[in-house]
């Protein structure tokens, strides 16, 4: 009988986060509405300019486009956007379309990045 090393941490690589985008916390109501189905609510966790993660109380479709709805400090934003993954009651999504919308999330993000910096460097 031959024996299988057993591989530890310090045998795998680390783990790097690949995203595009940096990632911000956002808390805004959102809500998701699927083609053929009621309009789902919840609340954003976080924010990037390629997306935004949400918890929901309902379920919404994996791959479907959705049309979403939330408040940014900016303003109101309206996108379509793709569900890419879901954790338990925690979606992601990514957005599909620029436009009028898609700058208004790079705006805030920026801005969210900038009180993210100044923050930290309050704190050194």
């Amino acid at each position: 009988m031959q024996s299988i090393p057993h591989s530890t941490s310090a045998d795998r690589p680390a783990l790097v986060d690949a995203r595009r985008h940096a990632r911000f916390k956002l808390e805004a109501n959102i809500c998701v509405y699927p083609r053929n189905a009621e309009v789902v609510r919840g609340h954003t966790v976080d924010i990037s300019e390629s997306g935004v993660s949400a918890m929901l109380r309902g379920e919404v479709p994996l791959n479907e486009v959705v049309r979403l709805t939330f408040s940014v400090p900016a303003g109101e934003v309206e996108i379509h956007s793709l569900v890419r993954q879901r954790n338990a009651f925690r979606y992601g999504f990514q957005f599909v379309e620029g436009g009028p919308a898609s700058a208004l999330i790079r705006r805030t993000c920026r801005e969210l990045s900038l009180n993210e910096s100044l923050r930290d460097n309050s704190n050194t």
